[in-house]
């Protein structure tokens, strides 16, 4: 087994830190395999459409936990389609060849005050 083999099973380990290096190298690795086995052509079409897609199931289960759609879904439901809506972000940075922590640090961080 590869030290990379063993990085992407301790990210993935629930009680383990996870970075976002890790949790990118993790959906790599998935997206790559599952591109492979169902013959998946991952273009620009299909990263912005699964983001959106992520999008609109998160926005469905949040919806009927509220009482607010049909059927029902449980909390573990919406947790699954966040990490679903985030591994698609992490992929899409990194097609886009985007760090994606330096990014939401410059962002987000620029609101904070500076330390003297």
């Amino acid at each position: 087994m590869s030290r990379r083999d063993v990085d992407l099973r301790e990210a993935s380990a629930p009680d383990e830190a996870r970075d976002l290096a890790a949790l990118s190298d993790l959906v790599r690795e998935v997206s790559d395999l599952y591109a492979e086995r169902f013959a998946i052509r991952r273009d620009p079409a299909w990263y912005l459409g699964k983001m959106s897609e992520e999008l609109g199931e998160v926005t469905a289960a949040y919806l009927k936990l509220q009482g607010q759609g049909r059927g029902t879904v449980s909390r573990r439901d919406l947790e699954d389609e966040l990490g679903d809506l985030l591994g698609f972000v992490l992929l899409f940075a990194d097609w886009q060849g985007v760090d994606i922590g330096a990014a939401l640090q410059r962002k987000w961080g620029a609101y904070l005050p500076v330390e003297e």
